[in-house]
């Protein structure tokens, strides 16, 4: 009997529940706990909280977790009770939720395994459990914590796009800026117009309100400035600085690629030319130091889209305009058409680009969330569907409050 109330305590049983019995099976390396109520015992309605005598019970088991690597279950008759008012109702345990085969403690771990770096699947295998189990306990939470998410206070949004699995099946991510904040707000599949319509009506649905969203990051992709301009008139948008750096990056590729056919020490040196000078290895920036004296056009281009970098470093828009009219006048004179492409692009978006020296936001927390989305998605080795990829997002990047259901406590009879 201590050992039968030792489990009650741990299991933060009230009355009128017990622990009426404690089976251990070796072979099977399974320990079970059977959880009763005595003979007469009176339940609260789920409605009207008025107790009521037990109508009938039902047999149920619920996974708890692990004792010593041991898989516990816990045995218990589910009471039904005739409620005078609302008749007969299922009455809640308070170690799950209704209708759930995991005890709260259980699918608190869950969480906690896949919070800290854990795939689904390998949870699944570490519980012995289908991962199509872990995938419904985490979206229970995901959609509970968002449902009470409040985003009254959001003002400033980025948005970008990220792919399931290579080269289809997009998702958007919209993030919260705030710098204390930085969370993600809204993740959809697809990357078109309709998607920041989407995001309002979420936004709209947590306490927001289109009018208070002042500034947007965003790449150039006109579907999400169309949708940015439809949806929040008044804010206004930047162009992601770490987006313009890799166009010119593309365009300075573009311009390697077509050189090295006549200039054969350019092969195998795209990164020498992509990297910055603080993050080449000794052989590129040994290679970088040999050729930037030459006349080659890939020397010119990477100068061109190092000049541009540098153009961050000035503190305000009157300082920096005249400077990217320079730029501009320069890179569309260089007679290199992949530099003039990109330059007339920046042109295309002046008015954003230039934002930046007001606004002082960019992407760089989203590209930082991106990359632990790819790294998620090769240690699952890709996800069944983008509803899955989407709960990871959440979990990754949401900060949800998942308010775990406290169980110390159980409804019983006054």
């Amino acid at each position: 009997m201590q050992i039968n109330e030792l489990f009650r305590v741990a299991l933060g049983l009230a009355e009128p529940w017990t622990v009426t019995k404690i089976e251990f099976s070796a072979d099977q390396r399974q320990l079970g706990l059977w959880l009763d109520f005595p003979a007469g015992g009176r339940f609260a309605c789920p409605q009207c909280g008025k107790n009521s005598g037990v109508y009938d019970t039902t047999e149920r088991t619920w996974r708890h977790l692990n004792f010593f690597q041991h898989k516990t279950v816990l045995h218990a008759r589910q009471p039904r009770i005739d409620c005078p008012e609302h008749g007969v109702k299922t009455v809640e345990v308070p170690w799950a939720r209704p209708g759930v085969g995991f005890t709260l403690l259980m699918e608190a771990f869950i969480l906690a395994l896949v919070q800290n770096g854990m795939t689904p699947r390998q949870v699944s295998r570490l519980i012995d459990e289908h991962d199509t189990r872990i995938w419904r306990v985490l979206e229970h939470y995901v959609q509970k914590a968002r449902s009470e998410a409040d985003f009254s206070s959001v003002q400033a949004v980025g948005v970008d796009e990220t792919s399931r699995s290579k080269g289809h099946n997009y998702i958007s991510v919209f993030m919260d800026l705030d710098e204390h904040d930085h969370r993600v707000l809204f993740v959809t599949k697809g990357k078109d117009a309709s998607t920041v319509e989407e995001f309002k009506k979420d936004l709209e649905a947590h306490g927001g309100q289109a009018k208070q969203i002042e500034e947007a990051c965003l790449d150039m992709s006109p579907a999400f400035i169309r949708g940015l301009k439809d949806q929040f008139p008044l804010a206004e948008l930047t162009f992601d600085n770490f987006h313009l750096m890799q166009l010119l990056g593309e365009a300075v590729d573009e311009v390697r690629r077509q050189e090295q056919r006549t200039h054969p020490e350019l092969k195998g040196t795209r990164y020498v030319w992509l990297k910055n000078d603080w993050n080449r290895t000794i052989k590129q920036a040994e290679t970088f130091q040999t050729l930037r004296t030459s006349k080659l056009a890939t020397v010119r281009a990477t100068h061109l889209r190092s000049v541009f970098q540098d153009l961050f470093a000035c503190h305000s828009v009157q300082e920096a305009e005249p400077l990217l009219k320079h730029w501009y006048f320069w890179a569309t004179h260089s007679r290199m058409a992949p530099m003039i492409k990109a330059a007339k692009t920046i042109k295309k978006h002046w008015a954003g680009v230039l934002r930046w020296f007001t606004s002082r936001i960019s992407n760089g927390i989203l590209e930082a969330i991106n990359g632990l989305i790819q790294s998620a998605k090769v240690k699952a080795r890709g996800f069944r569907s983008s509803r899955y990829l989407i709960t990871m997002v959440y979990l990754i990047a949401g900060k949800l409050d998942f308010k775990l259901p406290a169980f110390t406590h159980a409804t019983h009879t006054k």
